[in-house]
């Protein structure tokens, strides 16, 4: 593969990471103030809310960083290596981890949503969700394609 491709996609991968870093920095703040101007009577709200996000962003930065290396591997020549499998597993592992926390996180955004009558706040949480568990499902897939690839290559130097 040539390297210009990948130099755009490590590109794009800082570039994901950056906008996810300002909202961390100025949104997250701020949603968990709104969390407390809702419920003034549950002053923790803030910290739960903020706990939240801020630790789905630590699988979600340690992913992009996943797929940074394999990236890398990629520009090294390998690609089919136990080293990328090993990468899409970690990414796999991460969605998992980022979908599993917003599901335990489903009643924070449901108390939001009824007091400021606003479902669309649910259906942001449901996406966030889902489109962790489509990354996982489709990093598992490539894991085993990767790794049934690397299988046949083992046994085609074998033979030969």
């Amino acid at each position: 593969m040539k390297h210009g491709t990948t130099l755009f996609l490590k590109i794009a991968v800082i570039c994901i990471g950056i906008p996810i870093l300002a909202l961390c920095i100025f949104l997250v703040p701020e949603i968990g103030k709104y969390a407390v101007v809702l419920y003034p009577e549950l002053p923790f709200l803030k910290f739960l809310v903020m706990t939240l996000f801020y630790a789905s962003a630590i699988p979600f930065y340690f992913a992009l960083y996943q797929a940074f290396k394999l990236l890398c591997y990629i520009d090294k020549n390998n690609a089919f290596s136990e080293l990328s499998v090993g990468a899409l597993k970690r990414i796999k592992y991460c969605a998992i981890i980022i979908s599993s926390l917003y599901v335990a996180g489903m009643p924070l955004f449901y108390l939001i949503a009824e007091r400021d009558d606003a479902p669309g706040v649910i259906i942001i949480g449901m996406i966030l969700i889902f489109a962790s568990l489509v990354i996982a499902v489709f990093a598992a897939v490539l894991q085993r394609l990767l790794q049934d690839a690397i299988d046949i290559k083992s046994e085609n130097d074998l033979t030969v």
